[in-house]
């Protein structure tokens, strides 16, 4: 599974990884299932999270993977619960219909929970390349797993029927796999018809937009400990790039933490910002950080119009745990003195953002910013797109990834971009302190891609569109409708579970409970 996600990029693995670990688990016992999928977890968290430990240590690294492997082991012990009392009955068939649905409740539940959660590395995630990609269009990230999950299913179930054909003698059973397949080669297929028979559109009004990559003195937790320097950085970037440039842009986009010195209260800022707003002679998009309300401190976006006044802003609506605040900060403690590291908490934003940016000659357009790990949250993303879907707009995915080194970070965050892209319809303009930035197209591909730790400057022109896609029509109707077929499964499964064990009667006498749980595990071939 790791390697289908950036910057391996062979997104093919990911079917392929579900299909072993639904071959591991069918027909195990629970607390076998759960161990198998902790394994799963850990051998694919550790990898593709390694980015979370690379300054802070080890600790905080396992303590996550660790988290999100519970996960994966909670969905493999659900899943043969449900499965087991199908298997042996004529609803065998309804046994592998549960890895699908497990995978997106999975999914759906370690990104919201605890504190939030951490919807990161997720199957849709992996499919930027992948021909399953334009279905995210239709039924949003969600979706893109469930069909991700149904080829993977697919498989395991095509290798069960061919040892079959190929083994001993066929069992009676047997003879479901072909309707079964049937199935799943609808469910499977049908998004891939969806995507490859239809192209994402990509038509809208072109908008000229800079966006500019300063860079940071070094890599590492201590990025803001020159907090001049990234300003200047910024403001002399976006200098250089409008030297000979008689045509200014429509905006000027800036990353997270490009300003860590509050303009708003430090006038030395305040007069750098202006000065890259009179050389670009365009509206100004910033990331900073503000002092305040009270004890806390705000991440937030800054939108500076050429006419002046004060900035309108955004405040960040989803701070990270544990990286931006610190929830019960002196339990913690007790485990790493890096909670320390954030000495002041972020205080949490309470209303999507979305700016109006004026264009000469034109109508004007909105500008929609989101920070950073925003960019993985469905709910954030689908608010933000839906809130002004009837007015032209883009997205703006504003990040740091200093902290993170040269790790595989920053290409998982723009492979997260790019699935936005398609499921919104958008243009997305993703740019980063120290990369990688870019711009991204509405149907996922993108130009202008910067590499890490370099000073860039980039025009581009996205297309502003006003489209509300599917996706976001049906908003969360795909976890809804998975969590309800599980419950009908479950249900199905609990009452077979409870006829198995009823008292048989035979024409002797009446016979001993039968445990099913007791009975030996359904037979099955090993798939590898």
């Amino acid at each position: 599974m790791a390697l289908a996600f950036p910057t391996h990029d062979q997104w093919w693995w990911a079917p392929v990884a579900v299909a072993l670990l639904s071959a591991a688990v069918l027909g195990s016992r629970p607390r076998l299932a759960f161990l198998v999928g902790l394994g799963h977890g850990f051998g694919f968290f550790l990898p593709t999270l390694s980015w979370s430990g690379i300054y802070v240590g080890n600790l905080p690294w396992i303590a996550l993977a660790t988290l999100e492997a519970l996960y994966v082991a909670l969905m493999c012990l659900v899943t043969t619960v449900v499965q087991r009392p199908l298997l042996a009955t004529r609803w065998r068939p309804l046994a592998f219909a549960a890895v699908p649905l497990a995978w997106v409740l999975q999914e759906w539940a370690r990104g919201t929970t605890p504190f939030g959660g951490l919807p990161w590395a997720r199957l849709a995630f992996s499919q930027a390349d992948s021909p399953l990609a334009p279905f995210a269009r239709y039924a949003g990230a969600p979706g893109l797993t469930f069909a991700v999950a149904c080829v993977g299913v697919l498989l395991h179930v095509g290798a069960v029927w061919l040892s079959h054909r190929v083994g001993r003698p066929r069992p009676a059973r047997a003879a479901a796999y072909p309707v079964l397949a049937g199935v799943l080669v609808l469910l499977a297929l049908a998004p891939a018809a969806a995507a490859l028979l239809t192209t994402p559109p990509t038509d809208g009004r072109k908008v000229s937009v800079l966006m500019v990559q300063g860079n940071v003195p070094k890599p590492g937790l201590d990025f803001n400990a020159e907090r001049r320097a990234v300003l200047d950085n910024h403001v002399n970037g976006t200098v250089r790039a409008m030297e000979g440039r008689s045509e200014p842009p429509s905006l000027v986009v800036w990353p997270e933490n490009s300003s860590d010195i509050d303009p708003l209260k430090n006038q030395d800022a305040a007069v750098d910002v202006q000065a890259a707003q009179a050389a670009a002679r365009a509206p100004l998009l910033i990331g900073a950080v503000l002092d305040g309300p009270g004890r806390y401190v705000s991440n937030a976006s800054l939108f500076y119009r050429p006419e002046g006044g004060a900035p309108e802003r955004y405040v960040k609506q989803h701070p990270v745990p544990f990286a931006e605040y610190i929830p019960y900060r002196s339990f913690f403690r007790n485990f790493s003195d890096k909670v320390d590291l954030v000495a002041r908490d972020f205080v949490k934003g309470d209303r999507t953002g979305g700016f109006e940016v004026p264009v000469r000659g034109q109508d004007p357009y909105w500008i929609i910013p989101t920070i950073c790990f925003e960019v993985a949250y469905d709910g954030l993303m689908r608010e933000s797109t839906v809130q002004d879907g009837r007015q032209a707009n883009i997205l703006a995915v504003q990040t740091n990834n200093a902290t993170f080194g040269f790790t595989a970070e920053s290409e998982q965050q723009f492979a997260i971009s790019r699935i936005r892209a398609i499921e919104h319809g958008r243009s997305v303009v993703h740019v980063s302190t120290v990369g990688v930035s870019g711009f991204i197209n509405p149907d996922g591909t993108y130009t202008s891609k910067t590499s890490l730790f370099t000073p860039a400057a980039r025009f581009g022109e996205p297309v502003v569109r006003t489209e509300i896609t599917p996706s976001d029509r049906i908003g969360q109707l795909p976890e809804y409708a998975a969590a309800g077929a599980t419950a009908v499964l479950l249900a199905l499964s609990c009452g077979l579970r409870r006829r198995n064990a009823r008292v048989r009667r035979t024409p002797a006498g009446p016979a001993a409970p039968v445990d099913h749980e007791k009975e030996p595990a359904v037979a099955t071939p090993s798939v590898s």
